[in-house]
């Protein structure tokens, strides 16, 4: 291992001399795969099937010369032929993790009841680790870990899952020594799971209450780096579904092409896999390639089968950096003691409809800056806060679905309808000002500057780790920022006074904050803040 640590850090110092952007800002790829035993849905021939798949993936993978994480599902881990296979077959180099859905054998080998449906049920009371007490938690962990190390002669470094609690992770990290997790990308409803209002990408350290919100503290967090997975577009996938109940994929997974866009779409994946690469970022990059075997070949094989590829291509020519899930979350370790600044800059869009985004996020909060042809708003800005304690860190979940949530200040997928596109805009005499031909450049590890033209002047908006700064400092005529939303949406926003505003998300209070501008109600928007000498700066920490 410290063989194969010392090379990967060999091929970081080579990489980064190619990129066109930051030196010290690598971008890593992990292709990971995860791997479940039986999937119900499916019917007959369905473990033929899935295992079918999983070879075919890392057959692909030895073919190309990559090195992949495979995630195994307890019950996939004790069937012999997954055992061999990855035994034998898997490439140097490579890595073996746990995939951490409870299914019946692992219960069972626990002493503990099974409560599913089916031998692996995807519901959230049975099917994570959310639907059990804290004293089951650590038991399904102890019977895992040592049915593991029982059968690869060690103890997994990395745990992945569409979303984990933190008592668990907090276990595993004390326990067992895991060095990286995976959590699902940010989703509105889909599959009964609601992970809203994250880390957009990369990698953060958890609150030790709560493995969806990112610590603000060392003594705070959970040492283990959690890594949003399936590769969201950074234009796309958030509005889509606004309107109904559950949001819509538009995503690297190889499965997917809806809207004409997605991981089986080759144009689609080559501009985003560019996007990635060279697009302006702070402190590191990284994209989650692979599949769940529970899609199956068939479905997945034109879009795997290009992407593989057109990876190795890209690795090759120093744009991305190999690694695995675990490799990923030691050189995080060593680089970060609290969760650093990122951004993801996309500076148009596959479809070539005139929109821009540009997500940052730090340990304090993130924020998405979106273009809409002239339409310029922040779409989205949610708040962290290590002290919000998750619904499910000391108490079983008991509903088939679950919630993880931060703490919203602008949310343009809730707070918009088919009609109206919520968001906080720059606005003068009553109509929102477009920003012309926009530049990003960063500054030092943690800024990032968005400079460009409105009619009343030229913008900055400064998204620095810890506040955000809108400016028209020599401004032609008067403006201010106006949010603006759907007349049914629910809003968390209480009393309102020049500096501050109360707020609160399912029972948590917590502060807007202004360090300058102040605050006011008007009757065309929810609330509006005026500049104070050419600036407005929100005050992002709610730890002060």
């Amino acid at each position: 291992m410290k063989k194969t640590f010392a090379t990967l850090m060999a091929v970081l110092a080579c990489a980064c001399a190619m990129y066109a952007g930051p030196k010290d800002a690598p971008r890593f790829i992990n292709i990971v795969n995860f791997v479940r035993q039986t999937e119900p849905r499916i019917g007959d021939g369905m473990e033929e099937e899935l295992y079918r798949c999983t070879a075919n993936q890392l057959s692909l993978l030895n073919k190309y010369g990559l090195k992949g994480t495979f995630l195994l599902q307890y019950d996939a881990m004790i069937d012999p032929r997954y055992q061999y296979l990855l035994k034998v077959r898997l490439r140097e180099g490579s890595e073996i993790g746990a995939w951490w859905e409870i299914t019946q054998p692992h219960v069972e080998a626990a002493g503990l009841q099974w409560r599913g449906a089916y031998p692996w049920d995807w519901h959230a009371n049975v099917g994570f680790s959310t639907g059990y007490s804290q004293e089951e938690r650590k038991v399904l962990v102890d019977v895992y870990m040592e049915k593991f190390r029982e059968i690869f002669g060690y103890y997994p470094k990395s745990v992945g899952s569409w979303y984990i609690d933190a008592f668990t992770l907090d276990y595993m990290q004390r326990e067992y020594g895991i060095e990286a997790s995976c959590m699902c990308r940010d989703q509105y409803g889909t599959d009964g799971y609601t992970l809203w209002g994250g880390y957009w990408n990369q990698a953060y350290y958890p609150s030790k209450v709560n493995a969806f919100m990112p610590a603000q503290t060392e003594d705070g967090q959970i040492p283990v780096p959690v890594f949003r997975m399936l590769g969201s577009d950074p234009v796309y996938q958030y509005d889509n579904g606004i309107g109904s109940q559950m949001q819509g994929v538009v995503t690297l997974e190889p499965v997917g092409a809806g809207n004409g866009m997605g991981g089986s779409v080759p144009g689609w994946v080559d501009w985003y896999l560019e996007m990635m690469a060279k697009g302006e970022c702070l402190a590191f990059n990284y994209i989650q390639a692979g599949q769940e075997n529970s899609f199956m070949w068939d479905r997945m094989r034109e879009g795997y089968e290009y992407q593989i590829p057109a990876i190795r291509k890209m690795i090759d020519e120093g744009l991305l950096v190999e690694a695995t899930l675990s490799e990923c979350g030691r050189w995080f370790r060593d680089n970060f003691k609290l969760t650093p600044a990122t951004s993801v800059v996309a500076g148009d869009d596959f479809l070539k409809s005139a929109k821009r985004s540009i997500w940052y996020d730090s340990r304090f909060y993130r924020a998405n800056l979106f273009w809409d042809g002239a339409d310029f708003r922040f779409r989205d800005i949610h708040f962290f806060d290590e002290r919000k304690k998750s619904d499910y860190y000391d108490r079983a979940g008991t509903t088939t679905d679950c919630r993880f949530t931060t703490l919203p200040l602008v949310d343009g997928y809730l707070w918009s309808s088919k009609d109206v596109s919520a968001g906080l805009r720059v606005v003068s005499e009553g109509k929102a000002l477009a920003i012309a031909d926009p530049k990003v450049i960063r500054r030092g590890k943690s800024t990032l500057v968005i400079k460009g033209r409105t009619l009343v002047g030229r913008i900055r908006i400064v998204l620095k780790e810890d506040r955000i700064v809108v400016g028209i400092p020599f401004s032609k005529g008067k403006w201010e920022l106006a949010l603006n939303t759907a007349p049914a949406a629910s809003l968390p926003f209480g009393a309102l006074s020049p500096k501050a505003m109360e707020a609160s998300e399912y029972g948590f209070a917590y502060s807007v904050r202004l360090i300058k501008g102040r605050f006011a109600q008007s009757g065309d928007c929810v609330w509006k803040v005026l500049p104070s000498c050419g600036r407005v700066v929100f005050d992002t920490v709610q730890t002060r």
